[in-house]
């Protein structure tokens, strides 16, 4: 046994003594040549990103789907605990809006809306509503894309948890169409008691729809009078009015058939007549900083007033 341990520290002690001599291996101090220092070079960038480093700036935005997963994970980092999942839906509406004129406008809803909060971002949106998809008869009026209402709450248990173990501890829910607010409600008051003690919590915030529902009101301190004159976004049978058009304008004016209808006199809504392209937008615009003021002043309302959900 001896001799075996004497061979073994012999043949150890002469493999080091020859690493160590010029010729016997690269040695620390041989420089390495151009092609081998390139490859290290991309061993190394590799590593880095497999480690997650973000090699660029971050691009800006508030929109989860647009980000790279290490901008999401730093913006996480740096504080941007909250999340918005905004609800719309693809539906009829009339002869000139498009269907998913709520989709339209949560694509400038939401993103004015986090900018506004500054802590955070925007997720996915739920771009379909909840509603009877046997329709009457067994049809479904044309341009209607319908879930069912267990779908629908699904969809928003799988996004939130989705969202909660991404690290988010705020999760924010709006509706931009009436079909979606049962569906929120009820979500939320069911993950609130389930992650009770949890540090995530989930607020439906009412306002966004519900505070001068349509801009009725404000549409007319900036000098929109529709006809007839009552709080609605139906009227004449047809689900449109001043407030969707000039927010599904700012995406894009094509969504609402802008140029076709100039072309062809037909430019008016609710006996509005919209006059050009550019003084909707403008409109919209205003309409725009006057709701995202209202979601984001009932956000915090509602997170200062937080108070758990109690036991049963």
């Amino acid at each position: 046994m001896k001799k075996l341990l004497i061979l073994a520290l012999a043949l150890a002690s002469t493999i080091t003594l020859h690493a160590q001599q010029p010729g016997g291996g690269r040695g620390a101090q041989q420089p390495l040549t151009p092609e081998e220092q390139a490859l290290q070079d991309k061993r190394r960038a590799a590593a880095a990103l497999a480690d997650g480093v973000r090699p660029i700036p971050m691009l800006d935005t508030v929109w989860i789907e647009e980000q790279t997963w290490m901008e999401t994970r730093d913006s996480i980092a740096a504080g941007k605990t909250t999340a918005i999942i905004g609800s719309g839906g693809v539906e009829k509406n009339g002869p000139y809006n498009a269907n998913g004129k709520h989709n339209y406008v949560l694509r400038s809803t939401c993103d004015a809306i986090a900018r506004k909060l500054g802590n955070a971002l925007c997720a996915p949106i739920i771009t379909m509503e909840p509603g009877n998809i046997e329709g009457r008869g067994g049809v479904v009026t044309p341009g209607s894309v319908l879930i069912t209402q267990d779908t629908y709450k699904a969809i928003l248990r799988d996004m939130s948890t989705s969202l909660k173990n991404m690290g988010f501890r705020n999760i924010v829910m709006i509706a931009d169409s009436g079909s979606n607010v049962t569906g929120m409600t009820d979500v939320t008051k069911e993950l609130n008691a389930k992650w009770n003690g949890n540090p995530t919590r989930v607020f439906y915030i009412t306002e966004y729809y519900t505070q001068d529902i349509w801009s009725f009101d404000y549409l007319k301190d900036i000098g929109i009078f529709q006809k007839p004159d009552t709080r609605s976004a139906t009227r004449w049978d047809i689900h449109d009015d001043y407030h969707y058009e000039s927010l599904v304008a700012l995406t894009d004016p094509r969504l609402i058939r802008a140029e076709q209808r100039l072309k062809a006199g037909k430019f008016v809504i609710n006996e509005v007549e919209i006059g050009s392209i550019d003084k909707m937008i403008a409109n919209g615009r205003k309409l725009l900083e006057y709701r995202a003021k209202i979601t984001v002043d009932a956000v915090n309302k509602a997170m200062a007033e937080w108070k758990p959900p109690t036991q049963p």
